[in-house]
């Protein structure tokens, strides 16, 4: 397929042949795309919180007072979970969330995720990125240039510590090596910017992999 490549003022400069498999698929598996979304975030909990119940926390080895005639109620120990210093009901323990998804899955995920931005108008290629400076109005100039203001992904090929610099200080915009692009960035940005070069990338990466 042929898409086309703007330059950073946000004028056509060109076309660019990449693969339909990757950029062009028309039939888009939404349920593919929610699983390993679902996968990938599921794989960045901890699950490491934890808490006592009543037969891990000290003391509470003898019944408070006799069970009648106190006038108070019943209590067969002072962990219990009334009680101050008692134990929790229900305690939280260490747990393992990830899932697993296989390799092809993912791919297939990506590259339907990358032909839905195409195909809504929502990912634009760049010629290049070459910032006169690392400051956020220039980087917020080129993003105004397409339309793009919250909610951007910049897909660039290697290290440009320029744009890294200039795209922190805005909110909802970021800044990806196309080597570490994944479904779950590329859906919760609402539009991608990509670099010629990075989609270059991405296309001889998954391309070698079909």
């Amino acid at each position: 397929m042929l898409v086309n490549v703007y330059d950073k003022q946000g004028k056509e400069n060109g076309k660019l042949e990449l693969n339909d498999e990757i950029f062009g698929q028309t039939e888009l598996k939404e349920s593919l795309i929610h699983q390993v979304v679902l996968a990938q975030l599921a794989n960045r909990r901890q699950g490491t919180k934890s808490a006592l119940t009543r037969s891990e926390v000290s003391g509470g080895g003898r019944k408070p007072w006799r069970q009648k005639g106190t006038g108070n109620a019943r209590q067969g120990s002072t962990r219990a979970p009334q009680w101050i210093h008692g134990g929790v009901v229900f305690a939280p323990k260490p747990r393992d969330f990830s899932q697993k998804v296989n390799k092809t899955m993912k791919q297939e995920a990506l590259k339907n995720a990358i032909s839905m931005k195409v195909q809504d108008n929502e990912l634009m290629i760049v010629n290049d990125l070459d910032l006169a400076a690392a400051k956020t109005k220039e980087i917020a100039k080129v993003l105004g240039n397409f339309g793009f203001d919250k909610k951007t992904l910049i897909v660039i090929n290697g290290e440009d510590e320029k744009v890294y610099l200039a795209a922190r200080n805005i909110e909802g915009v970021d800044v990806i090596d196309c080597d570490l692009l994944n479904v779950y960035d590329v859906v919760s940005h609402k539009n991608c910017l990509c670099t010629q070069d990075a989609a270059l990338a991405i296309n001889a990466k998954y391309s070698m992999e079909e």
